[in-house]
């Protein structure tokens, strides 16, 4: 990769970082956020379930506003509606503008660390027989955040007390703004833009098949994520383990995460995105059934980390280069904002339908009955897609991103 390529892929891996550390570190909140408001743990999961939806919908105006103006403004103005709705959090105690700072601040932290904005840059700097690499390398910013970031607010918290720890999740917010114009694009169209073919008209994508079999999956995906990210931490105090184990967990599953993302990348090289991605959704099921059938202690806690942590971002760069293989480049933040918006969906569904499910039945066996029923038929859509190949012929599937059809 040139310079301008490789400085767009790290300033978005350390981008993806920030957004993705500051929203794992959402469920270290909600204890406290429930005492102090007195929403009820329902309530609560519902903001931050609307939260993610809101996200969601969100997403393509914002891709297709990307593609126009570029990442780089959208994120400047996302980090300081961040810092502003987050310090509401902190000062307020009324809980329809603590509800409704969490909302805003879920929009803006998801925006300054959005998927289809920054890989959509990356797609348009990076040279076609990188771009899986390229991608793998970004996503690895979303484990990097959560292992500085979860650990460091739940030290912030006990130090500082919960409106500290806001407040300074606010100033971490605003460390986006000067990566942010590293973002800027050259007056000059750059040679990995020109190399590729033209997309498909959006339209004409929205018609096809391929495009929702991926999307599909992804709401499946953003069900399970969601629910761990806000979640995870009552489900590990439900199983009657110790508060400060959700810290360790979540640095764990974060570690774990880089090593899952970056094998990834280079798994792209030379194997089918379909057929990875299946692996991955079969990994998440048994991972569940692990949890299931063992009884709940600190090592099968930090198991269970490091098989979803493997698997979180995984999904990412090959749901992208399936997108991209399918329907070019050119339109590729638009189209993943319409994709991110079906994962939202999943989003919502999963941080409600997990704290619903928690107050109704006093644990999360249903919840996880039916993650692993979406993680399977999540394997299910995206087996259709799968390359057709010659296993001995050597290619470079992850880079493969010229449209089929």
């Amino acid at each position: 990769m040139n310079a301008d390529a490789w400085r767009v892929t790290l300033v978005s891996a350390l981008l993806m970082a920030i957004a993705s550390g500051l929203r794992s570190a959402q469920g270290l909140f909600v204890s406290v956020l429930n005492g102090s408001t007195g929403l009820g743990l329902a309530s609560l999961s519902l903001v931050f379930a609307v939260g993610q939806l809101t996200q969601g919908f969100s997403q393509p105006a914002l891709g297709a506003l990307a593609d126009r103006v570029g990442a780089a403004r959208v994120i400047v103005v996302s980090a300081l509606a961040f810092a502003l709705a987050t310090a509401i959090i902190a000062l307020e105690s009324a809980p329809i503008a603590v509800a409704l700072a969490l909302i805003a601040a879920s929009v803006a932290a998801g925006t300054l660390g959005s998927s289809p904005l920054l890989l959509g840059e990356v797609n348009r700097r990076v040279d076609a027989a990188r771009a899986g690499f390229a991608a793998g390398l970004v996503s690895a910013g979303v484990p990097l955040g959560q292992l500085v970031l979860g650990p460091g607010t739940q030290q912030v918290i006990e130090r500082c007390g919960w409106r500290g720890a806001l407040l300074a999740t606010a100033v971490v917010g605003l460390c986006a703004l000067p990566l942010a114009r590293m973002l800027r694009r050259p007056g000059a169209q750059t040679a990995a833009s020109t190399e590729r073919p033209p997309s498909q008209p959006i339209a004409d994508v929205l018609r096809d098949r391929r495009f929702w079999l991926v999307a599909g999956s992804f709401c499946a995906c953003g069900f399970h994520v969601a629910f761990l990210a806000v979640h995870m931490p009552g489900v590990i105090e439900r199983c009657g383990l110790s508060a400060s184990v959700a810290g360790i967990w979540i640095a764990v599953a974060a570690a774990a995460n880089i090593a899952g993302s970056l094998a990834i990348g280079h798994a792209l090289r030379r194997h089918d995105g379909a057929r990875l991605l299946v692996a991955i959704y079969l990994l998440r099921a048994l991972g569940i059934v692990g949890l299931l059938l063992l009884t709940p202690s600190v090592e099968v806690m930090l198991g269970f980390a490091l098989v979803m942590g493997a698997s979180h971002m995984a999904t990412l760069p090959p749901t992208a280069q399936l997108v991209a293989r399918q329907h070019g480049v050119q339109r590729l933040a638009s189209l993943l904002g319409i994709v991110m918006l079906v994962h939202q969906l999943g989003s919502f569904a999963g941080i409600w339908f997990g704290g619903w499910a928690a107050q109704a039945t006093g644990n999360d066996r249903l919840l996880w009955l039916v993650d692993i029923g979406l993680a399977l038929g999540a394997a299910m859509l995206v087996w259709p897609l799968r390359a057709r190949r010659d296993r001995h012929t050597a290619t470079r599937i992850g880079a493969a991103v010229q449209p089929q059809g």
